[in-house]
This record gives structure tokens, C-alpha cells and sequence, in this order.
């Protein structure tokens, strides 16, 4: 059905579309994101939020993008499960988190995620957030600030307009939006999937709306990233560095979204120093270093 066909093809070129042929390969044949040995569920503000664990260590807990899952990491969990206990979570209505309800926010899947910490007693953790998951780990910093050590994003954005994302992308984002609101009027028998994938791209559509001034009052040192040529404006990557008061800024040259996928290696270490080293305040006569 045309519903079906808009919404697949809109949700694969943010999970999908954009990937390497390899970094594909990988993520449909890695036991992560199923794997029985360490594959859980926990009751989670009225739905099962399924997630493993991998590693031992201070708790890092990575967040996948719009429509992805907990295998969106093949490249990151090995690298950082040798130092971190590795928290993954498939988010509110993606991947086996299954949630039949009509709504869906980034404050929802924010307030799950830290519902989940609680569940497993953690009081505080590192975080790395991709794509929505970088939307998400802004607002954990922002709505259970005591919750974050130190915060890595990378594709985040405040706004969902042409201010913050690319006008190609918002523009095809919302022709398909229109497209699966038009037709699922006209279905008679609306599935439970084509629901759900509707909910995912209303979300992408029409959310987030995280001001500026809420940005300010993140305290935690954080590291905000984006591809020169990501599915986010550069200015508007750089606007969110510019805004949180302990940020540092890191843009790749030559990169879209896929920043975790692409450049994996130079990625993992890049986050991971920034991790491991102490945040430093770069003032005064300490710019021309």
C-alpha cells in the first residue's frame, strides 16, 4: 500500500538510505540487538523497553536514531564495552519496544531512558546519542541533568524546520508525511505497523522543540558533532556548541549523517578521549595553543 511504501522509504533514508554498503552488511548480520545471552525487557512506563548490556566499567549508555535500534552500534559496543558496562535500549515504538499508543514525543523516550537507569540502579552515566538519540541525550542533560557524566551527540537539532535540517530533507520529510496522512484516511483496516511507522515520521516531522535557554542550563561537559554535509545544517550543529557552556564542537570533513558508520574508527576515538580526558576550559592567552 502507498502508506506502507511513503513511510518505509522516508524512515530508510534516515536509517538506511544513508549507510555504506558495508556498515549495512554488518548491522543485518550482527548478533547485536538480539542477542539471548544478554537480551532483556524491562517494564518501562507502560510498554516492555527491550536493551543489553555489554562490558564492565563507569555505565555508558549509547541511543540510536529515528526507526534504528540497539544494532545501529555494531562499530561502537565492542570498542567501548572494553572500558564501559554498554547500555543500548531499542527506544519507545523501534525495534523489539513494541508500544501500541497513539502518541510518541523525544520527552517520552527521554523520560523511558531514564526510567531504565533507575531500573538498574545507575545514578549516573556517560552517554554517546545519534541522529534522534543525540536529540534525546540533549534532553537528559536537560530534564535529569544529575543523570549524565558527560555527553556526546552527534545529528542533533533543536527545531524541526529548515533552520536546522537540510531543505532537501525536511522538504521529502514532509511530502511523505502528507502522503501517509492523506492515505491512511482511505484504509479501512490500518495496521499496527503502518500506525507506528506513521508515529515515527510525525516525530521526525514535527519535533523537537528544545530552546535555547534550556540549552544553557546543560552543565555537563559535552561534545557536539556533525558531518560537514549532514542531514543538519552545520550552522545549527555549531549553534548548539556555541550555546552550552562547556561544549567542544568537532565537524568532519567530507561527512553526512552517518558519522558512527562512516568514520567509526576516528569516531570511536575521538568520543573516547573526550571520555576519558578531564573537560578543559580554553580562555584567554589559552587560544593560541
Amino acid at each position: 500500500m502507498k502508506l506502507k511504501i511513503a513511510t518505509v522509504l522516508i524512515l530508510s533514508i534516515f536509517v538506511k538510505f544513508g549507510f555504506a554498503q558495508t556498515p549495512q552488511k554488518d548491522m543485518d548480520t550482527t548478533h547485536y540487538g538480539r542477542n539471548p545471552a544478554v537480551g532483556k525487557y524491562a517494564d518501562i512506563r507502560g510498554f516492555k523497553m527491550y536493551y543489553e548490556t555489554y562490558g564492565k566499567g563507569e555505565p555508558l549508555l549509547i541511543i540510536h536514531g529515528n526507526g534504528g535500534s540497539i544494532n545501529n552500534f555494531v562499530y561502537q559496543i565492542p570498542y567501548f564495552a572494553k572500558n564501559y558496562q554498554v547500555i543500548l535500549a531499542d527506544s519507545r515504538a523501534q525495534g523489539k519496544s513494541v508500544d501500541p499508543s497513539d502518541s510518541l514525543s523525544y520527552e517520552m523516550i527521554t523520560d523511558d531512558l531514564n526510567a531504565l537507569l533507575d531500573k538498574l540502579n545507575l545514578k549516573q552515566c556517560y552517554i554517546i546519542g545519534w541522529s534522534d538519540g543525540g536529540i534525546e541525550g540533549l534532553m537528559m542533560a536537560i530534564r535529569h541533568p544529575d543523570k549524565v557524566k558527560k555527553l556526546a551527540v552527534t545529528g542533533a537539532n533543536l527545531e524541526p524546520d529548515t533552520t536546522a535540517v537540510d531543505p532537501f530533507v525536511y522538504n521529502y520529510a514532509m511530502k511523505m508525511n502528507k502522503m501517509g496522512q492523506d492515505t491512511i484516511k482511505k484504509i479501512k483496516n490500518v495496521t499496527p505497523e503502518m500506525k507506528n511507522q506513521l508515529k515515527l515520521l510525525h516525530l521526525l516531522s514535527y519535533e523537537p522543540h528544545i530552546k535555547l535557554s534550556d540549552l544553557k542550563k546543560i552543565t555537563c561537559p559535552t561534545l557536539v558533532i556533525g558531518g560537514d554535509h549532514d542531514v543538519i545544517r552545520t550552522k545549527h550543529t555549531m549553534l548548539i556548541a556555541e550555546t552550552i557552556p562547556n561544549a567542544y564542537l568537532w565537524i568532519l570533513p567530507n561527512s553526512g549523517h552517518s558519522t558512527p558508520l562512516i568514520y567509526k574508527d576516528m569516531f570511536n576515538q575521538v568520543v573516547g578521549d573526550f571520555l576519558t580526558k578531564p573537560y578543559r576550559k580554553i580562555e584567554g592567552f589559552g587560544r593560541f595553543n
